[in-house]
């Protein structure tokens, strides 16, 4: 094979991975969907290169509010990579202990709630501690790592717990240690990384799969769509609509903020 039939063929073997976690994908799509209906919303969180896999939930085309996507600009803006705001900074806090409390703190919280959290390695303290955070408040966590490279990985916290050790449910995304899949001749450190074309397939599986849940329950989701398909008054109304559900349901996440006692 030639270098871009490898790569291929490795992504096509993640299919293969996500295709066998059907059970679990339809599992986080009804946990999430009790959530949504109750009109609360699913919290989803990545540091890193992981935000890819907040934005590919919500907002944007094909996607439908009822996800309250946490982006932590100090742990993801990576466009700038040395000097103010660089890389060095964020891989820093990410394994900063006491980040995801504050982070928490700023959220009125329910049991109904339900939260993903994104991490390949599942070992960077902020994640793992986000996970933790949300199980102490008896919200349902769902993790998207690389089993594998999490298994053969060294947890950054001082206690060795790792992500999968505060989650309700594990989904998989099928890459690799290391997370790059292509080894070049003459290059002894491979490229191309999988852990994106897998976080990606669970993600819009979960979406699918949700957006069935919730049509069958009587609400159907406000679905961000192109005026291509939909022709230009619908798209508009389904986009203003759809930012002010979620603007109504962002707002019940501050109603009562500072009342309870901060833990």
């Amino acid at each position: 094979m030639n270098i871009t039939e490898t790569y291929l063929q490795k992504s096509t073997e993640i299919i293969e991975t996500v295709k066998a976690q059907q059970t679990q994908i339809r599992q986080a799509a009804q946990m999430f969907a009790k959530t949504i209906l109750a009109g609360r919303m699913v919290h989803i969180f990545g540091s890193g290169h992981s935000r890819i896999l907040v934005e590919e939930m919500w907002p944007r085309y094909g996607s439908f509010p009822g996800f309250n996507p946490i982006v932590e600009l100090s742990l993801t803006f990576h466009n700038l990579v040395v000097g103010a705001n660089g890389q060095r900074q964020a891989m820093f806090l990410e394994n900063v202990s006491g980040l995801a409390a504050r982070i928490v703190r700023n959220f009125d919280l329910k049991e109904i709630d339900t939260a993903i959290i994104i991490s390949s390695s599942g070992c960077n303290v902020v994640p793992i501690e986000m996970a933790e955070q949300f199980q102490q408040r008896n919200i349902k966590v769902v993790s998207i790592i690389s089993v594998k490279h999490s298994a053969e990985s060294t947890s950054k916290r001082s206690d060795e717990k790792k992500l999968g050790d505060f989650s309700d449910l594990i989904l998989d995304t099928g890459a690799p240690l290391g997370d790059a899949m292509v080894y070049v001749p003459g290059l002894d450190t491979p490229v191309a990384p999988g852990s994106t074309v897998g976080g990606v397939l669970l993600i819009n599986c979960i979406k699918a799969e949700l957006a069935a849940l919730l049509t069958a329950a009587g609400q159907p989701p406000k679905v961000l769509s192109s005026a291509a398909v939909v022709g230009e008054e619908r798209a508009v109304t389904l986009f203003e609509s759809a930012y002010d559900e979620h603007a109504h349901r962002l707002a019940k996440l501050f109603e009562h903020v500072g009342n309870s006692p901060v833990k």
